[in-house]
């Protein structure tokens, strides 16, 4: 195993619960920096039905490099799963509004001063602008950031994604009261708020929301000032330039700047929209990650692409 990716159970890793506004504790952990003092504290967020402990060692390299790491499951997922998921009533925007809005508390009160980043893997990059306390975030890095407008699907894979994602998901969850994904092999249960707000979703995510409720989440959408490097993979069917320049334009005040890398960039055939937090990349993306989360520098200014398109 490569050096920089040391078992995580090695570290100074501490089970946490994290309780939203609404009650609802989270399940997560915290990785400790194994320098002598941690030069921040970064969040890490899951991609939709994907348990916290796929970062993990993601999570563990960042410690090893200065941080304080705090991991999570969202309601509904892994650790912070009710006993009954079926009429559990979570949704999708409830992982933005009160779970990363809660990690994001606990993160900054443990901060002792020192910056607060967010890493965002695929939805993970879109939730944090739904927190009302996202002025609280120093620096973000999303990788694949999108909230599955199926238009903005890549093109030759659109037709498969649709009839699995926007026509048997539904179906299923309506039959099961929950999404039943970890017995299909399709990532984790979701519940059904989320799965349907995936399904549904059209090309303004707010309109997913009660009318009454959508010019406050633009508004916290506006109100991020973070500086943000999003990155996508030229292979990625889900986070495609267009799927990342949609969420890009929701974060209208914030410093932003996009990057296309491509597989061969790192020596591989194939990267897709998952694979950048696996170990076997600690040595090229994770070490190029370090240089935006730790000193807000592009690692990649020769991949920028225009995130205005």
């Amino acid at each position: 195993m490569n050096q920089a990716t040391s078992n995580v159970s090695s570290l100074e890793k501490h089970a946490v619960e994290i309780r939203c506004r609404d009650g609802v504790v989270l399940g997560g952990d915290l990785f400790r920096a194994t320098t002598p003092r941690a030069i921040g504290t970064a969040i890490v967020n899951p991609a939709t039905g994907v348990l916290a402990r796929y970062y993990h060692r993601y999570a563990a390299f960042l410690a090893e490099h200065g941080f304080d790491v705090v991991t999570y499951d969202y309601r509904g997922i892994g650790r912070s799963r009710p006993a009954r998921l079926r009429g559990c009533g979570y949704r999708w925007r409830d992982w933005g509004e009160l779970d990363f809005a809660a990690v994001l508390r606990f993160a900054r009160d443990r901060a002792h001063g020192t910056p607060v980043v967010v890493v965002g893997h695929s939805i993970g990059g879109f939730l944090p602008g739904l927190a009302d306390n996202a002025r609280d975030i120093d620096r973000i890095l999303t990788v694949g950031a999108q909230y599955a407008w199926w238009l903005d699907y890549v093109a030759h894979r659109r037709l498969g994604l649709v009839l699995k994602w926007h026509v048997a998901m539904p179906a299923l969850t309506l039959a099961c009261g929950y999404f039943p994904g970890r017995r299909l092999g399709w990532l984790e249960d979701l519940p059904a708020g989320v799965a349907h707000e995936w399904s549904f979703r059209g090309p303004r995510f707010e309109r997913s929301h009660p009318r009454a409720e959508r010019q406050s989440a633009l508004a916290r959408m506006a109100a991020v000032a973070a500086p943000i490097l999003a990155v996508a993979v030229s292979d990625d069917e889900f986070g495609t330039a267009p799927a990342i320049r949609r969420t890009l334009r929701y974060y209208g005040n914030a410093e932003r700047s996009a990057v296309m890398l491509r597989p061969a960039d790192y020596g591989r055939q194939s990267i897709g929209h998952f694979s950048l937090f696996h170990d076997s990349h600690a040595a090229g993306f994770w070490t190029d990650s370090l240089r935006w989360l730790r000193d807000g520098a592009n690692p990649w200014p020769d991949r920028i692409i225009d995130h205005r398109a």
